[in-house]
């Protein structure tokens, strides 16, 4: 679209190599779902597109957020005695996380069962996922509000989120395999079964301080990112060390293989400084809004990272979309609006700024995301959400030219 190309001709012939590796040693995933996917699969109809299913399951979640949010928009709901949002909206919510969940876990499924699967499937689920990371922690702020979590802790909560995220496809950027973390599964069942709570018993459970007086939120907090920093990261670490000990990955100089947190840090000091010198408090102003706007800026800087994996080609150290972000909080932050106006930046107007940014993010984003898409699809010769007798040839003619050329290779 407007003659604009994201996919280089490295990026192209990297797709044309790629093959999917992965580890799955989830008790929950290999013992439970994974034979459960296998059984549902087999109900699906052969002419459904995987990329079909996985966009179901984004959508869902897209209808939480929008539901949740038409209710309690500013989290303050949890600080009334009686909280506007209705008991059905969790259980919709509840069950449309369960579905989302298992539509992620038969997409794959779908697509080897009808000889579909591709580099485009991978990308456009991990994709969608990384827009997900920063909408379904969004759903659990409005059971604790903003008296017992404070918008500040809800901004550090969602930056954990996006750090187990990141740290996996940095951790296969440098290996080379997809080392599946346990803890989605766990994530995924926490946040139905809490919610499924919420309907039965109401959200004030949540304002109970069961242990030493210690708020529910608190321990959410807590668990989430004690979890994280015990479990998930030192694991990360591990992987990549032997994959170098081992020689095993990439091998890329230190320097090279930490290139992938240059963005992701950026994105977040630069969001970290203002929301802690805002002028107007903008995390406490219109928190919903900034979460968006983070979280559709970390989806971008996680979608290039994933296509610079999958293709084996060098990634981003800087993204674009930040430049922008710097000069937002340039006017936000600093006294120059006074200079120029005669008078502090107003509460309205850092509002207008942060929305007028969020759908310009937003829309550039998009038109990323649908440019790979579209140059992936005609680069394959195939569709995204239907299966033709051309998308079976071509997958069919991808997998054969792959075997042939790892036949050929020297040992």
């Amino acid at each position: 679209m407007f003659g604009i190309k994201y996919l280089t001709e490295a990026h192209l012939k990297g797709f044309d190599r790629y093959k999917y590796n992965s580890i799955d040693t989830g008790f929950i995933s290999v013992y439970i779902m994974h034979p459960f996917w296998n059984w549902c699969v087999q109900f699906l109809p052969k002419w459904l597109a995987p990329n079909l299913i996985t966009f179901t399951g984004f959508l869902l979640t897209v209808v939480n957020f929008i539901l949740i949010a038409y209710y309690d928009w500013d989290f303050q709901g949890a600080n009334h005695a009686e909280h506007p949002v209705p008991s059905w909206v969790w259980s919709v919510a509840a069950i449309n996380i369960l579905l989302y969940y298992n539509l992620d876990g038969m997409d794959g499924k779908q697509a080897r069962r009808t000889g579909t699967s591709g580099p485009l499937g991978e990308l456009f689920d991990h994709g969608l996922d990384s827009y997900s990371a920063a909408l379904i922690p969004i759903y659990m702020f409005s059971l604790f509000g903003t008296n017992d979590l404070p918008p500040i802790h809800m901004f550090f909560v969602i930056w954990n989120v996006f750090l187990n995220f990141y740290l996996t496809h940095v951790e296969k950027y440098n290996t080379g395999v997809m080392f599946l973390p346990w803890g989605y599964d766990c994530t995924m069942w926490g946040v139905s079964i809490i919610l499924f709570l919420t309907t039965l018993a109401g959200p004030d459970i949540w304002h109970a301080r069961p242990f030493f007086n210690i708020s529910m939120a608190t321990l959410f907090e807590v668990t989430l990112i004690g979890s994280a920093m015990m479990s998930s990261h030192p694991i990360i670490i591990k992987n990549i060390y032997l994959s170098y000990k081992n020689k095993t990955g990439k091998m890329r100089p230190f320097m090279e293989a930490a290139r992938p947190l240059f963005p992701f840090l950026w994105l977040f000091a630069i969001t970290t400084f203002w929301c802690f010198y805002s002028r107007n408090s903008i995390v406490d102003l219109t928190p919903r809004t900034l979460f968006i706007l983070l979280g559709t800026l970390f989806s971008n800087i996680a979608c290039r990272l994933i296509v610079a994996q999958m293709s084996d080609v060098r990634c981003d150290g800087f993204n674009l979309l930040i430049w922008p972000l710097l000069a937002t909080v340039a006017v936000c932050c600093f006294p120059w609006y006074k200079e120029v106006f005669g008078s502090e930046i107003s509460p309205e107007m850092e509002c207008w700024i942060v929305q007028a940014l969020t759908i310009f993010v937003t829309i550039a984003h998009l038109h990323y995301g649908q440019g790979v898409v579209c140059e992936m699809c005609d680069h394959f010769r195939i569709r995204c959400f239907k299966i033709t007798k051309q998308t079976e040839a071509a997958n069919a003619a991808a997998a054969h030219e792959h075997e042939v050329r790892r036949n050929s290779t020297p040992v």
